[in-house]
Formats: structure tokens, sequence, C-alpha cells
């Protein structure tokens, strides 16, 4: 891929245009997406204009949004190339990333720039694609206990099941754990058909996708075969301690303080533990504080213990769930200033 001259010119936010090519048709096919579906989003998002002929786009706007465009269509087709696929949520995330990083011109060319977290799977890398994200991960690898709380899309589970399957892999722990509140079930869990993993899967579909799309498929399977993957609800942890296992508990935000307080010491030796939730979608009855809630205003600034803060701009769906997300949460908070 060769960058054919960049506009020169002195200001940043003069017009520029600056011209790529790509070696490599059925590559830069990949990158440019179906109906040019990608190189419209890094038009819409950086303020460019991406008129693309064969292998070559040229790009026009200001200095610094035709450098992050080039920056973001470079780095894509560099991931094209060593052989990853272009997953839903790349572009996106590489976008976010090349804006959290500012402009080129803001820094010496010589240093070397900030990247974002990178989580290392035998499957395929997981790479953080927006601040937050990265800070998650930094958290993940920093404390034994993290929370990821924010709303829906965010990449909250997918990045937590993603780091307990890396410290899996890499022998760190002996077992990955996953738990979760089956509210709508209450304590009639017992009466359902099945056994308890068949229970339980209604409410840790999420967390099955995660694994079969970070793991292979039969080693999933053999896992759960020998408990090295182990389905544990919420309901039957009590009196356990465990140890040397990677333990995830998603929508958090369901549990009552009791549950909460007895889940996170359940915490064993040579543990890491991961809790995700979403503090505005409570399913508990009114009136009934949220463990999660609780957890994170007590627990704040105690040594070992992380949390990550995720807003509307994390969401890494399609775009316009950031923006349903975004405008339930100002619904929610002009209700309070006038409530």
């Amino acid at each position: 891929m060769r960058s054919l001259g960049p506009g020169n010119l002195t200001t940043d936010t003069a017009p520029a245009q600056v011209v790529l090519a790509f070696d490599d048709n059925r590559f830069a096919s990949v990158l440019f997406g179906q109906y040019g579906q990608n190189l419209a989003l890094i038009e819409r998002r950086l303020g460019v204009v991406a008129e693309q002929r064969g292998n070559h786009v040229t790009l026009e706007g200001s200095r610094d949004a035709c450098e992050q465009a080039r920056r973001v269509m470079e780095g894509l087709y560099e991931q094209i190339k060593r052989g990853r696929d272009l997953a839903a949520g790349d572009v996106e995330g590489a976008i976010r990333q090349v804006i959290a990083q500012g402009s080129l011109f803001d820094f010496d060319p010589a240093a070397p720039r900030p990247a974002f977290e990178e989580i290392n799977l035998r499957k395929r890398p997981v790479r953080a694609r927006t601040a937050a994200q990265d800070a998650y991960i930094r958290a993940l690898r920093r404390d034994a206990l993290v929370f990821g709380t924010g709303p829906a899309g965010t990449g909250k589970t997918w990045l937590a099941v993603a780091h307990a399957v890396s410290l899996f892999e890499r022998k760190e722990v002996d077992r990955i754990i996953l738990s979760r509140p089956a509210v709508e079930a209450g304590e009639r869990l017992g009466f359902l058909p099945g056994d308890l993993r068949e229970k339980v899967d209604p409410y840790l579909r999420p967390v099955y996708d995660a694994l079969y799309d970070l793991m292979d498929a039969r080693i999933v399977e053999r896992a759960l075969q020998t408990n090295e993957i182990e389905i544990a609800p919420l309901a039957f942890m009590r009196g356990r301690t465990l140890s040397n296992a990677a333990i995830i508990l998603d929508e958090a935000q369901n549990t009552t303080a009791m549950q909460m307080k007895m889940f996170l010491t359940r915490l064993g030796e040579n543990s890491r533990m991961i809790v995700t939730g979403d503090p505005s979608q409570v399913d508990l009855p009114s009136g009934q504080t949220s463990g999660l809630a609780e957890a994170v205003r007590l627990l704040a600034g105690v040594e070992g213990i992380g949390h990550a803060t995720f807003t509307a701009e994390d969401v890494v769906r399609h775009e316009l769930v950031s923006r349903i997300v975004a405008a339930y949460d100002n619904a929610a908070a002009r209700k309070r200033e006038g409530g």
C-alpha cells in the first residue's frame, strides 16, 4: 500500500488531499466493504470525502481529518493482509482509536504512538475499540476484582470473557466460572426442566455466544464436559471458595445487596473476578437496592479493585444503538432534574 501524497498545506483545518493506493485488489475490496459501506462510515465519522477508483482512494477534507482517515485505512489494510477478518465494528473501533490518539500534528513524529490494548487468544486477537474498553482491559490485567458498568453493546461481557479465556489458555487459571442472576425464574430455578446447565442456558446465552466466538467450539464443549468451564447460578454459590479460577458475574445489576456480598466473598486464592452490569436496567422489585450499585459505591478506592465505566459513546454495535442509549439517558436525566 502506498500513500501518493498529502496536501501541501500548513494549517490543520485547511483543505487537503491524500491519495492512497492498495497493492492487492482482493484485500482492498474487503477494506472498502460491500457497496463501499466502510468508506461511507469513515467519511461520516471523520468528516472527509473518500472517492474510490479501482484500488485507489482519494481523501479530501481538513489536514487532520485526512491524516486520521489514512491511519484508519492503513491500519485496517494491514490487519487484512495479516489474515485477520474484518469483523463488524472493527472500522468503528479503528476510527475511535485514532480520535482518542489525537492528531499526529500535535506530537513529535519520531515519538512512538500509543495503541489500544489487545488480548491475544489462540483463535484471534481482541483489541479495544474505545478508550473505555482500553482502560477496562488495563484494569483486568492489573486488578484481581474488576467492575465493568454501562449500557448494553459496550463490550463489557465480551471483553470479560476474552480476558478469562486468555488466562485459561495461558494456564494462569484452571477453570472459568460463569454466573448470572436468574431474576425471572427467582427461587423456581429448581423446577425448570433439564439438568443445571439446561436450566440456566437462557440466562447465560450472551456469555456462551462470546465463548464460542473466542474459542474453538470443540474446546468449549470439552471444557464444559470436564467442568473446566463451569456454569454456576448465583443461587448455588453460597458456601463455596473459588480458587484458581477466572470468575464472571454477568447482569450483576439484578443481584441484591446480600447476593453481591456473598458472591464477592467467594473469591479464592489465585483467582480473578469480573462483575459486569448495566445500572440502568435493574429488574429487581421496586424499592430493592441493586447489589451492583452498592458494591461499586462501597468499594470505590479499595486497593486491588478496578472499575471501568462505559457510556453511550462506547457502544460498538450498530451506530444507531449509541444514539438510542443516549436518548434514553438524556430522558432519565431530565426526569431526575424535574423530579
